[in-house]
């Protein structure tokens, strides 16, 4: 078109006639809407390839460990109506808030601890394991924390099994899969050999654990040696103190003793795990912890397909260049 121009230029008799008669001409800007509409068509010939990259979204899968303590410690009335009250009236609302197809599980743990109630997604049957839960004697958070960490390997294992694709699964599978023999003994803490390296703690986003207690141990393992192992393989503990600092005095058997919360024990743990730790001393700033923590634990990166992206913006090139081509000729192109 630029040839037939200077080709059509050439017919008059005076050219300098011409260019006094056109004034200035629109120079450069009237290839811009052509420019626009190449690079529109380019993004546009791009998203059909359907790229993808790896981006920060809230995440629909994983697994959710609810670590509950049910020692006689939580009957404690210093949180209203009581500790264990609360803590399973702010367990139901964190359950509720949850996506549909995130996997969550109970264990609970007094003495000593159990899984009451495997990852599943069926929020009935966490409604019902929590109205199974009550009240026995002793406190074993480490062993809380061992269960808890073989239910989320466990888990991840038998998705690995139903797939057959052992690509769907973190590389961190074949360490969390080798359990603890016992999780209410006291933990070796001489070095295995045969154990796998160590992972940086909180690497493993597939899974977290939620540690509802207030934090006085008195058997078990210890606490923090549990904990070590969950940061070892990349676990997250967050851990969320029921109680206040002032305590409160219970009674069992006849005998009457003073329960406190201890906030450096759970603040320990969280900072090992890579987590937090949230603090609560009613009902009601159960609730909103558990919230805050449905936003911490369903962000993480993962690759998905950005075409719209590239879609949207093929679009508003195309958009601009029409714009501009019909503001300043009067056309579209």
């Amino acid at each position: 078109m630029q040839r037939r121009r200077r080709r059509y230029a050439a017919r008059y008799a005076s050219l300098i006639a011409v260019k006094d008669a056109l004034g200035r001409g629109p120079g450069f800007r009237r290839h811009i809407p052509a420019i626009l509409f190449l690079a529109g068509l380019a993004v546009g010939i791009f998203a059909l390839a359907r790229p993808q990259a790896t981006v920060m979204l809230p995440s629909s899968r994983g697994t959710i460990i609810l670590a509950l303590d049910m020692s006689g410690s939580m009957r404690a009335r210093d949180v209203a109506p009581s500790r264990f009250e609360a803590a399973k009236a702010a367990a139901r609302a964190f359950i509720a808030k949850q996506p549909r197809n995130v996997r969550i599980g109970i264990v609970a743990f007094s003495g000593s601890a159990a899984l009451v109630q495997a990852p599943t997604t069926s929020r009935d049957d966490l409604n019902a394991a929590m109205d199974r839960l009550h009240l026995q004697r002793g406190t074993a958070i480490g062993s809380g924390i061992l269960v808890a960490l073989d239910a989320i390997f466990e888990d991840a294992k038998n998705a690995q099994d139903q797939t057959g694709d052992p690509s769907t699964q973190d590389q961190q599978l074949l360490p969390g899969a080798q359990a603890q023999q016992d999780p209410n003994a006291p933990l070796n803490t001489a070095p295995d050999p045969n154990a796998p390296p160590a992972v940086a703690p909180g690497s493993y986003t597939a899974a977290a654990i939620v540690l509802l207690t207030d934090g006085q141990n008195n058997t078990g393992p210890d606490p923090l040696d549990a904990a070590q192992q969950a940061g070892d393989r990349g676990v997250r503990v967050f851990t969320v103190g029921v109680g206040t600092n002032r305590g409160d005095t219970v009674g069992a058997e006849g005998r009457f003793f003073r329960v406190q919360l201890d906030e450096p024990s759970l603040k320990k743990i969280a900072q090992n795990t890579a987590a937090s730790y949230y603090k609560a001393d009613n009902e009601g700033d159960l609730v909103r912890i558990y919230q805050a923590l449905s936003v911490r634990l369903t962000m993480g990166r993962d690759l998905t397909e950005v075409t719209a992206i590239f879609t949207g913006i093929a679009m508003a090139i195309l958009l601009i260049g029409a714009t501009l081509s019909l503001a300043w000729f009067s056309r579209m192109t």
